[in-house]
């Protein structure tokens, strides 16, 4: 397990988004990203991020309009810490499930991610 404090974990989220193709987050469209210490009682417990909304892929102009609410992707600290043996490895991990959470938002699958090795 790696020790980080909250803001240097934080900070690896934010690099993580930073990996993103600026040309790609311009597409985002009502989606935040949060940090949570835990995944919820309903995930497994070893679960490192999650993406709960409507993908773009399947929002249509009433649902999917400036009154929804904001898609979430949460990237959960406690398994990614638990996960990882060095800071490096929990800023590419993070990265990673940033990455993999950001293509649910846009309709791709998880089989597809494991595919582009986005898994």
């Amino acid at each position: 397990m790696v020790e980080m404090s909250e803001a240097d974990f934080e900070a690896a989220v934010s690099a993580g988004l930073d990996m993103v193709p600026p040309d790609l987050t311009a597409l985002m469209r009502n989606v935040v990203v949060l940090v949570e210490d835990e995944p919820p009682p309903s995930e497994p417990d070893d679960t490192l991020g999650l993406y709960v909304g409507i993908p773009l892929t399947h929002r249509d102009d009433w649902g999917g309009g400036n009154l929804a609410l904001p898609d979430r992707i949460m990237i959960f600290r406690g398994p990614t810490l638990r996960a990882c043996g060095s800071v490096e490895q929990v800023v590419r991990e993070v990265g990673i499930t940033v990455v993999h959470e950001i293509a649910h938002h846009f309709g791709i699958g998880d089989e597809r991610l494991h595919d582009l090795g986005w898994g």
